[in-house]
Formats: C-alpha cells, structure tokens, sequence
C-alpha cells in the first residue's frame, strides 16, 4: 500500500504541492485535474525526483524518505512517463531483454511474460520501436516496466495521443494485471471515463492539493468534471 501524509513537493525553490493526503491501496488509483495542477508532480515525488520539503510518504510501510529513485525501484516500483519512453533505435525485443537484463531476470521468460499483458507485441518484435505507432510505443513502454514484476506501477497520462483501439487494450491489460498479478496501479489521467472504469478508487487535484476523492463506485463522470472545471 501507498501512503503520503501532509506532503509538500516542488522543483528547487518551486513548492508544487502542498498538504497531500493520499492513501492508495492494494488496487487502481486515479489522479485526475486540468494540466499544470501539480499531477506529474506528485507522481515524481512517490518515485524520489523531486524536492519533498515536508511530509512522508510510505511504502508496505517502508518510509521512502531519502531513498534514491532506483531504491525505490528495488522496492517493487515500476514507472512509466509521459510520452511512450521505449529506445528507439531497439527493436521491441531488444527493449525488453535490456531491461530483463538490468533487473537480472531471465529475458526468455520476462519477454514472454509481457507478450501475454500485449500480445499485439508479439508480431512487432524485431521492429524498432522508432517506427512504431504511438499506441504500440505505449504498450511496449508498459511492458518494459512490468518485466520489473513491479508490486506498484505509476504511469502518467498513458492514454494521450493514443487511438481509441489501443486503449482499450491498454484498459484490459491493466484490468489483468490487477486480476490476476496483484499489481497496484497509481495512473494519471486526462480522461474521465477512462479513469473511472479503470480505477477502484479516485481523486482530483487543483493548485497542488487534492480536492476530492474517493471510490469510483460512488461518484460519477459528470461530477468529476464539473470538479475539473472550477
């Protein structure tokens, strides 16, 4: 489980957060909020690349104070950024042994595992990953980051730009892995829709802090927009 108690985040001199509370459990937790309200912040402040100047935040009730970003890896972290970041100039096969590799993982299998999550992977293999559609280079950028077997996976924004088939298909694989692996997901994201009927559990932020949140089950897509838009 993920914890953040009274967080207070930012870049260099540049508080970005301020009093975050958020309890994220063993599930799929949402962050939603118009650009520029401190979303990625947060996400960058739970995987150690930001300044945290006040507040905790724990992990399976290990305090992450002071831990490096790839500790917190280690921990069980997988994090996938904004804007489909694979190695271009591997091919997708390349891309997922290379990461296997770093995590001592035997790539055989590792590959095999995540053709499973994105079986649409399988036929684009030895293709470089520079050539790939957009949607394609997001699903091989969450695959890179499961071979890790994260116990947490952060993705930000892992719809944008991506066609409406793709998404789908991210949605189910994402389903799977919280079936079937057990794998908690902390996303962020710009659609509404998407973000309900993926996530157990949701909140919205505003000017760095968060002013709504609770079980998807008991809110609806029209009540979180008109959050968005205030």
């Amino acid at each position: 489980m993920l914890r953040i108690d009274d967080l207070h985040a930012g870049y260099g001199s540049t508080k970005v957060l301020s009093g975050i509370d958020l309890a994220a459990p063993d599930a799929v937790t949402s962050i939603m909020g118009r650009n520029g309200v401190g979303k990625t912040t947060l996400l960058k402040a739970v995987l150690g690349l930001v300044t945290v100047w006040h507040g905790t935040i724990t992990f399976d009730d290990t305090d992450l104070g002071g831990l490096q970003p790839y500790q917190r890896v280690r921990l069980g972290m997988g994090y996938v950024p904004q804007g489909q970041a694979v190695f271009s100039d591997l091919t997708v096969r390349e891309n997922l042994t290379v990461v296997a590799e770093s995590a001592g993982r035997d790539a055989t299998v590792a590959v095999s595992e995540a053709l499973e999550v994105f079986p649409r992977l399988e036929k684009l293999l030895t293709w470089r990953a520079g050539v790939l559609s957009g949607g394609q280079r997001q699903q091989l950028a969450i695959a890179r980051a499961l071979v890790r077997r994260p116990r947490l996976l952060v993705l930000d924004e892992p719809t944008e730009g991506i066609q409406p088939s793709i998404v789908d298909e991210i949605e189910d694989a994402l389903r799977r892995l919280r079936g079937h692996r057990g794998t908690s997901v902390l996303v962020v994201e710009q659609y509404v829709d998407f973000a309900l009927r993926l996530s157990d559990q949701y909140a919205v932020m505003d000017a760095g802090r968060i002013v709504a949140q609770g079980r998807t089950r008991e809110v609806d897509a029209e009540t979180v927009n008109d959050l968005l838009v205030v």
